[in-house]
C-alpha cells in the first residue's frame, strides 16, 4: 500500500468533529514509527507486560517493511498544509458533499453550504438565522477596526449599534477585548474564533483588504465626524465674495448714465 497524506488527512478529519491541528498529524506519524518500532522488538513489549506479536511470514514482513519506509519519519508544516490545501482543491473541483474548514485551532471536515439542508432536515434542526445588514455592517467594522468601542462604531455608522452589537456578542462573533484608554475607560469590543470559523478564514490577517472599511480611512471618518465644522456662504445658500463682485459688475447702468441717441 502506497503511503498517501492526502488520504491520511481525510482519514483522520474524517473521524472527528474536532479541529485536528498540524501537531496531531505530526504525532500520528510519530506514533506510527514508534508503534512500528516496537513490533520489530517483541522482546521489548514481553519486558514491559505487552502482548507479544507472533512474526509474519517473510514476504509480508517485507511487505509491511516497504510500507513504513515510505513514510517519512517527519512531517514539515509546509507538506501538510501543501496536502490539505491540494485535497481541498479536489473536493472542491469534484463538488464533494463535504469541505475542509481552516480555522485557527486546525482543519475541519464540514458539510458543504449547498448540501446544509439536508443534513439539518436529518437532524430535525430548525434553518439557521441570517444576520441582518446592520449586525453585517458592525460586525464588519468590529472585525477591521478592532479593539473598537460602541462610540467608535455609532460615529462610523451613524446610528446606534445596542441591538446589532448585542445580537453579534449573544451569537459569540464578538467579545470584550478590555478598555480604551479613554475618559471613562469605554468597553472595547474585538471578534472571537467563532468569527473565523464563521467567515472561513485561518486569522484576521486574511481578511480581504476594503476600501470601505480600511482602518485608515474609518480612523479619518471617526475624526471627520467628531470634529466641528464651520459653515460657509455656500453651505448656506449665500453667494460667494468673487459671484457677487461679478454679478454687480454685469448690472445694466442708471438711466442718467445711458449714451445718447
Amino acid at each position: 500500500m502506497e503511503f498517501n497524506l492526502k488520504k491520511i488527512i481525510k482519514a483522520l478529519l474524517f473521524s472527528t468533529s474536532e479541529a485536528v491541528s498540524i501537531k496531531d498529524i505530526q504525532k500520528v506519524v510519530q506514533r506510527y514509527h514508534a508503534q512500528a518500532a516496537a513490533e520489530r522488538q517483541p522482546d521489548l513489549l514481553e519486558a514491559a507486560g505487552e502482548p507479544t506479536i507472533v512474526p509474519a511470514a517473510q514476504p509480508v514482513q517485507e511487505v509491511i517493511q516497504d510500507i513504513i519506509d515510505q513514510v517519512p519519519t517527519l512531517l514539515t508544516a509546509t507538506q501538510i498544509r501543501e496536502a490539505v490545501d491540494a485535497l481541498e482543491a479536489e473536493m472542491r473541483d469534484a463538488n464533494d458533499a463535504c469541505r475542509i474548514l481552516q480555522g485557527p485551532e486546525g482543519f475541519r471536515l464540514v458539510i458543504s453550504p449547498a448540501y446544509a439542508d439536508w443534513v439539518r432536515l436529518l437532524r430535525g434542526e430548525p434553518r439557521p438565522q441570517r444576520l441582518s445588514p446592520a449586525s453585517l455592517e458592525t460586525l464588519s467594522i468590529v472585525a477591521y477596526r478592532q479593539p473598537v468601542t460602541r462610540s467608535e462604531m455609532e460615529a462610523i455608522r451613524g446610528v446606534s449599534v445596542d441591538s446589532a452589537l448585542n445580537r453579534l456578542l449573544e451569537l459569540e462573533l464578538v467579545a470584550v477585548t478590555g478598555r480604551a484608554d479613554l475618559p471613562g475607560r469605554p468597553i472595547q469590543y474585538g471578534t472571537t474564533d467563532k468569527f473565523l470559523d464563521f467567515t472561513g478564514l485561518r486569522s484576521l490577517g486574511e481578511l480581504p483588504a476594503s476600501d470601505v472599511l480600511s482602518p485608515a480611512q474609518i480612523s479619518e471618518w471617526i475624526t471627520r465626524a467628531t470634529t466641528p465644522v464651520a459653515v460657509g456662504d455656500a453651505e448656506v445658500g449665500l453667494p460667494l465674495e468673487d459671484q457677487s463682485s461679478a454679478a454687480i459688475a454685469t448690472e445694466a447702468p442708471p438711466e442718467d448714465e445711458k449714451p445718447a441717441e
